[in-house]
């Protein structure tokens, strides 16, 4: 089973967008069971917040529920249970790296690392820009499916 962890400041926007997104991409392709997927915060700022409205908005619009999701903390002991964890910007990443303290067995990485044009995830809490952000989502969970394949981790 593939353990994924998605990462961002406050995990009531990009984290769990991402982390619904790749629920969705991989059960309609047949392969959730093959994966473990979650997300959580680098921060404390909003813990036990549900999603914020805005992705809940998105993702309904595409037909995906956030239900039941409330807003946790990234822990130490996460890099240890996690295959990849997978910060949306570079701050994220730093924030991951100072939680687990070094990346010895390089499971850290940036979600549009997985794609042809390697950025941060756009941020709706700044931007209000939803939509943008579910394009660089999408993009990144699809870029990184293709990855887990190329590197044989996906034997369908």
């Amino acid at each position: 089973m593939i353990k994924i962890l998605f990462v961002c400041h406050g995990n009531i926007c990009r984290s769990p967008m991402a982390e619904f997104v790749m629920k969705d991409i991989i059960k309609k392709q047949n392969i959730a069971n093959k994966f473990y997927i979650a997300s959580a915060a680098t921060s404390t700022e909003e813990i036990g917040n549900p999603v914020h409205y805005g992705t809940r908005n998105k993702l309904s619009q595409v037909g995906i529920s956030t239900a039941g999701k409330y807003a946790v903390q990234m822990k130490r002991s996460d890099y240890k249970d996690y295959d990849y964890l997978i910060g949306m910007d570079n701050w994220n990443y730093r924030n991951m790296l100072r939680i687990v303290g070094a990346d010895k067995e390089q499971k850290l990485s940036l979600l549009l690392d997985y794609t042809d044009h390697p950025r941060d995830v756009a941020d709706p809490w700044y931007t209000g820009d939803f939509d943008k952000t579910y394009e660089d989502v999408v993009a990144g969970c699809q870029g990184f499916l293709a990855y887990l394949r190329e590197q044989g981790k996906l034997n369908d």
